[in-house]
């Protein structure tokens, strides 16, 4: 199956207008879901985990791609909506086969990977915890991009002041700025988490979250 137009970035206003319709390009979002979970089985496949470990991983894939396709189908009311919500399924399912080695949460709303919230300045709770005496902290996603967002209207994760320390037991707050946005609009965001031990990073991992606006 061909993938979706645009997949990997953000679209244009003329590719959005290839779409024929929202409920047609919504069936083929959903189908893509189901599709390219099949290559993230694949590599769980390929990794040859312990029993537990397989089936963790496995489920939390089957669960991903149940959560974003109704999501697609109940919440997003825009192409740009439908990506956004695609695109965060597609980074969750990439984190469940990565796994998570050491403890770590995103929280809004005390809520993980599918929450509500209003318009204006959201809180995000970050705990996490190194394996032994392993440390953590704050990564990057890419390069100099602190973090991943996507967002059908304004929406930015404040980056000044930011916790840069490394952390026995993280437990932070960041600010998630969507004033601009209104109803029915969705953000999703990465951030990453990184395991230190003697100063240097050993591990990293990121965790995926999409807020729809009510």
């Amino acid at each position: 199956m061909a993938l979706p137009m645009d997949y990997d970035s953000f679209r244009t206003d003329e590719s959005s207008e290839r779409a024929s319709s929202l409920e047609d390009y919504k069936v083929t979002c959903i189908e893509f879901i189901k599709d390219i979970s099949k290559d993230y089985l694949e590599w769980v496949d390929y990794h040859k985990l312990p029993p537990e470990e397989d089936k963790k991983r496995r489920a939390e894939i089957a669960a991903t791609i149940e959560r974003t396709n109704d999501w697609i189908a109940k919440v997003a009311q825009s192409i740009k909506g439908i990506d956004v919500v695609m695109n965060d399924g597609v980074q969750k399912m990439a984190e469940a086969t990565a796994g998570k080695p050491f403890q770590i949460g995103v929280f809004v709303n005390q809520k993980s990977s599918y929450t509500m919230a209003k318009p204006g300045i959201i809180d995000v709770n970050l705990k996490a915890a190194g394996r032994g005496a392993r440390k953590t902290k704050l990564g990057f996603h890419f390069k100099d991009d602190r973090f991943r967002i996507e967002s059908t209207a304004k929406a930015y994760l404040d980056e000044t002041n930011l916790p840069m320390e490394e952390f026995d037991l993280m437990d932070i707050h960041l600010k998630l700025h969507v004033e601009d946005c209104k109803q029915r609009d969705v953000i999703s965001f990465t951030i990453i988490i990184a395991e230190i031990e003697n100063g240097v990073e050993v591990d990293k991992r990121g965790v995926s979250t999409i807020v729809h606006i009510v």
